[in-house]
């Protein structure tokens, strides 16, 4: 048994303050206030600020290495890299390629993933199945118009590990791919769309269950036409990603979703490409040139191309900037899409009887230490085996 104590600890409703977390056989096996349990070991953090897990549903790269690849030690360095900012479980994001290259990359995912990959619990396609007037920083001559054949062979070659597949519903045979990605098991995201709120509405009466990057590369919400924002905001069986940057949404935008939505609904991600961690320069996203500089990655023409963004930045921006409560914080950055992914059972809080996915915050909310389920991924606390 080990008990982390001396901190502030973040439960789903409230902060203990002092608090107390004991692990052991890597699980949470009770959480209090005040004064700790006396047995086994215990390490007090001085202060320090436990949060669950950050659960990332959209990352594409860092650390100088990207998702989209057949490399399998590519894609562990960038998931290491997120690791090391408090990411203890993550969707791997693919960005739009060539076919038969998407397919290497989630042949080559779904083998990591079934030799037991630390920390990826799935696969999302981000595309290619996008309305080209919003692609983004999508490669226009890849993408492609929703062919069921084309989706079968991505889901065959994911071998059941494909979670998230992003699609624009109205183009013509949207809403029937759709019905595929849902009858596979999967959860199927509204983005990079141009749908009305009309066509939205019925996306997620369809049984979409996620807007992708909410506002950003999707048609803008009117009062007229809330487009696919209004939609998901409407929607109490949506959950939203947003990217809490300072850069994609503006801070009092991302207030107003989380106030129409609730923490519960709202998932915060980090859309980040291989420059995340990197001094500004050149970097590629799949098959397309990026440029990071200034805080932001963008295309040549000045189009926002995914982020630098780390889960502990969005956590931090949440709470210093957007100035949202540190408990919804926590919602958004594990809760949420613990819940999402169907894993709520097993991590996304600090709850007892849940995996010990802990990150350990210093008063400005910078990473100290991160665990995963209780082994020691960044920092210096040795935690007991699992």
């Amino acid at each position: 048994m080990l008990t982390l104590t001396g901190c502030r600890v973040v439960t789903p409703t409230a902060v203990l303050d002092p608090g107390w977390v004991s692990i052991a056989g890597g699980l949470i096996r009770a959480v209090g206030r005040g004064r700790p349990p006396a047995a086994g070991r215990s390490v007090d953090l001085e202060g320090g600020w436990l949060l669950p897990g950050f659960i990332d549903l959209h990352m594409h790269g860092g650390g100088g290495a990207q998702i989209t690849t057949d490399d399998p030690a590519e894609i562990r360095q960038a998931v290491t890299f997120h690791r090391r900012h408090g990411t203890t479980r993550t969707l791997a994001s693919l960005v739009t390629d060539r076919l038969d290259r998407m397919v290497a990359a989630v042949t080559t995912l779904a083998a990591m993933i079934d030799a037991g990959e630390p920390g990826v619990v799935g696969i999302h396609l981000e595309g290619p199945f996008l309305n080209p007037a919003k692609r983004g920083s999508h490669h226009h001559e890849f993408l492609l118009p929703p062919d069921p054949a084309a989706l079968r062979q991505l889901l065959e070659a994911g071998r059941g590990h494909i979670r998230v597949v992003t699609l624009a519903p109205e183009l013509p045979g949207g809403m029937e791919l759709l019905n595929q990605v849902v009858e596979a098991g999967a959860i199927a995201a509204v983005g990079h769309t141009e749908a009305t709120y009309v066509q939205a509405r019925d996306a997620f009466a369809g049984g979409a269950r996620l807007a992708t990057h909410l506002f950003n590369a999707m048609r803008q919400f009117h009062h007229r036409d809330p487009g696919p924002a209004g939609a998901a905001l409407a929607n109490p069986a949506v959950t939203c990603e947003i990217i809490n940057d300072g850069v994609h949404v503006h801070d009092d935008a991302v207030r107003i979703a989380v106030d129409a939505a609730g923490p519960d609904r709202v998932a915060f991600v980090t859309d980040a490409t291989p420059a995340a961690g990197m001094t500004s320069g050149s970097y590629r996203l799949g098959p397309v040139p990026v440029i990071a500089e200034g805080g932001s990655v963008r295309l040549t023409d000045g189009t926002l191309a995914g982020s630098i963004l780390t889960m502990d930045a969005a956590v931090r921006h949440a709470v210093h900037v957007t100035g949202l409560p540190i408990t919804d914080v926590a919602r958004s950055a594990a809760t949420t899409p613990a819940t999402l992914l169907g894993m709520a059972d097993r991590t996304g809080s600090l709850t007892p009887g849940k995996a010990a996915d802990i990150v350990v915050l210093d008063d400005d909310l910078h990473v100290r230490e991160v665990l995963a389920h209780a082994r020691p991924v960044h920092g210096l606390l040795q935690a007991p085996d699992a």
